[in-house]
């Protein structure tokens, strides 16, 4: 009977560092805290899934209360750890723009005449986790706000399953239209030559397509003068790059969680991710894909060696493809960015993007950086090669990653040295 409890007891020690343990490349510092954190994230996806088969609610909304009631439980640890209150000079107001609800910062006023900088940031979580109120995003936001004496707008578009594409990209449309208007502008004292848009991996996305759609727009009077795009998805057309084949099993963004991503965002048949998981299937060789958009997200020519490694494009067999279903706004530029023309490009505000070596949108940045360049726009590319997705997020006491700080320095100080 004694043996009993150390046999549970051993059991139980196999059975949680089976869940929790995961392969990682070498270069990844701090492994440990990573799997720990993976695991937990795994543990309220599967959750979600068991609620979701019992017909309590919609998985994504599950995974989205747990996430927030973390957030709201690691918020309460910082506070009575730090005495309360981050950046006590930074105003916040929860607000609307053009009926958008958004969270806006205010550094503490400057001298009279003093015009201040002005950002949008557009937040990541695949169209369909996160918010302006979570830990990370507030945190960083009165940080940027209070250090660059920034006026901060902090998107809360809409997400996935309540609406699909593109009601989040016309959310935040609508919020950087109002925010750029010269009244709006005029109110929070901010100099209409120094307005930047910003928004990581699915906020990356909307914030290159807002910026390309502002550029083009002859009625706006103030456009974005940068753009700040951290790891950005931009494409979904090519799920074979050597990033996403390279990284496919690498936290905190797997390749089938990318893809489903798209799928819920773009409103299409889910069922489409068993195919799309195969190495033998692409949206890419489908009838509608012109050889000149082909071109455009062609890793190929666009991707230095170093990148390509020794990665093979994928060809499609004659007869291979099998039925294709149309999927909503596959080749709308709105939701794939990476797909606009030379001349779009061209009049794009000049960009920072935020790459890592252990993620599966690497790629995606790297092309765009290197698209921006041939088009003739002034990019600055800052590569991580011990960066992960969601690493720029995870600065804040307890769940903080020397990498994510490192990253976010590196853009509050291209943001001080651009903006």
């Amino acid at each position: 009977m004694r043996l009993l409890p150390v046999v549970v007891t051993l059991s139980l020690t196999v059975a949680l560092a089976y869940y929790v343990y995961i392969p990682l490349p070498d270069a990844i510092q701090e492994p440990w805290k990573l799997m720990m954190l993976v695991a937990g994230f795994r543990a309220t996806m599967h959750l979600g899934s068991l609620k979701d088969w019992l017909g309590f609610d919609h998985h994504m909304r599950s995974i989205r209360q747990s996430t927030d009631s973390f957030e709201g439980l690691m918020e309460g640890l910082r506070s009575s750890v730090s005495g309360g209150g981050v950046m006590p000079g930074v105003k916040v107001s929860d607000i609307t723009f053009d009926g958008v609800q958004v969270r806006v910062y205010e550094p503490p006023a400057g001298g009279e005449g003093h015009l201040r900088r002005g950002l949008m940031y557009l937040h990541g979580g695949g169209w369909a986790l996160g918010s302006v109120k979570q830990g990370s995003y507030d945190s960083i936001n009165r940080m940027l706000s209070d250090e660059l004496n920034t006026v901060v707008v902090s998107v809360e578009y809409r997400m996935y399953p309540e609406v699909h594409f593109p009601v989040p990209y016309l959310d935040c449309l609508a919020a950087a239209k109002h925010f750029l208007s010269p009244e709006v502008l005029a109110r929070y004292a901010i100099d209409p030559e120094r307005v930047a848009v910003a928004g990581d991996s699915a906020g990356g996305n909307m914030a290159a397509a807002v910026a390309q759609e502002i550029s083009l727009d002859d009625t706006m009077s103030v456009k974005f003068s940068v753009q700040a795009l951290v790891y950005p998805v931009l494409q979904a057309l090519d799920f074979n790059t050597p990033s996403y084949l390279q990284n496919q099993q690498i936290p905190l963004l797997y390749r089938p969680l990318m893809i489903l991503f798209w799928l819920q965002y773009l409103g299409a048949d889910l069922s489409l991710l068993s195919q799309l998981l195969a190495k033998n299937h692409t949206f890419l060789h489908h009838s509608n894909v012109t050889p000149e958009l082909r071109a455009r997200v062609d890793w190929t020519v666009l991707l230095d060696p170093k990148h390509k490694k020794n990665y093979k494009p994928l060809i499609m067999e004659k007869g291979s493809q099998g039925a294709v279903k149309e999927v909503p706004g596959l080749l709308d530029v709105r939701a794939s960015p990476l797909l606009a023309g030379p001349e779009v490009l061209a009049k794009s505000p000049r960009a920072y993007i935020l790459t890592c070596e252990n993620d599966v949108l690497r790629d995606d940045g790297l092309m765009y950086a290197r698209r921006l360049q041939d088009a003739g726009v002034t990019v600055t590319v800052d590569h991580y090669e011990d960066g992960f997705h969601g690493c720029f997020s995870l600065v804040t006491w307890p769940i903080e990653f020397d990498v994510g700080k490192r990253a976010l320095r590196g853009y509050l100080n291209w943001l001080q040295n651009n903006l």
